[in-house]
């Protein structure tokens, strides 16, 4: 079992940067990739980053790519997203996950409760 807390989220200039961080609860948060989607009221929740167990490889959604970084501390059992120069479309409760690697919200055993992310242009 693992629990999941994200933090960080808030207001934030377009243009500027955020830190996104989950932490991880449970002795075999090693054993999972983690990943971070996103949801708009209405809408499906979105892929957005993923990592795996050995922070070896990333993969990212084509619309954040080259702005967001994921990694990874395992010695803290902490996930984070790092936004640069986020856009207003990047608006949206922003959840991270715990599972196999994927970009499918399936792939993913273990959800946090989300943090809202607000970009102002």
């Amino acid at each position: 079992q693992v629990q999941l807390v994200e933090s960080g989220g808030g207001l934030v200039q377009a243009g500027g940067s955020l830190r996104l961080s989950c932490a991880a609860s449970g002795r075999t948060f090693g054993s999972y990739a983690m990943g971070w989607f996103r949801q708009d009221p209405g809408k499906e929740r979105e892929f957005v980053a993923t990592i795996t167990l050995s922070s070896g490889s990333t993969l990212y959604a084509d619309s954040v790519k080259g702005r967001f970084t994921i990694s990874r501390d395992n010695a803290k059992t902490t996930v984070y997203l790092q936004m640069n120069s986020p856009k207003p479309e990047d608006t949206a409760v922003y959840y991270c996950a715990a599972g196999r690697w994927g970009t499918l919200p399936t792939s993913y055993d273990y959800w946090g409760q989300g943090t809202q992310v607000t970009v102002s242009s």
